[in-house]
């Protein structure tokens, strides 16, 4: 699916507020202002929200991170007690700014944190918010190995992976650690 599919093929763009997401994150995405999605918005977040695993295509600017992220917050388990979703990206600035959408996004979420985990921060921080069990963790592939081989960051309950800029990742030589 990629973002020159035209979503009217099935009928009109649909309003966020007929999307099945969770009451939280509707109100959450009233307040930023969202009321119509984009199109890679729209195709994707009723397959997301089915459990299904996606391939999405779209410039930069189109949403891609609400498409992936709305539906990671209305299917979060609130008692899930460790990270539920995993997303990595290729470098620190863009995992700062998915865990700041992710938290914008999920600001009505009680207790709800999305941590950014990367290279050049401190791991005392990143270790104390995966010990206090955040739902979300947004982070380079170095880190993410990192944690996971010291054990700081544990996969069992992971649901969702997302590979976010996925051929930039490829690109920038990631390829064993994102296998």
């Amino acid at each position: 699916m990629n973002d020159q599919e035209s979503y009217s093929q099935e009928g009109d763009t649909p309003s966020f507020a007929d999307l099945p997401l969770a009451t939280e994150v509707q109100e959450a995405i009233e307040l930023i202002g969202y009321e119509t999605p984009s199109p890679i918005q729209a195709q994707a977040i009723p397959y997301l929200l089915e459990g299904r695993d996606l391939m999405g295509v779209a410039d930069t600017g189109t949403g891609k991170t609400a498409a992936f992220g709305l539906p990671i917050l209305t299917n979060l388990d609130p008692k899930g007690g460790g990270p539920q979703a995993l997303c990595l990206t290729p470098t620190r600035e863009l995992a700062i700014q998915v865990a700041e959408a992710l938290e914008s996004f999920g600001n009505r979420i009680t207790n709800f944190q999305a941590l950014p985990i990367y290279g050049g921060s401190d791991y005392g921080r990143q270790i104390r918010g995966l010990k206090n069990g955040a739902p979300v963790v947004v982070g380079t592939p170095g880190r993410v190995m990192d944690h996971i081989n010291k054990g700081t960051l544990k996969l069992e309950k992971i649901r969702t992976l997302v590979l976010d800029e996925a051929d930039e990742m490829l690109c920038m030589g990631f390829i064993e650690d994102v296998e």
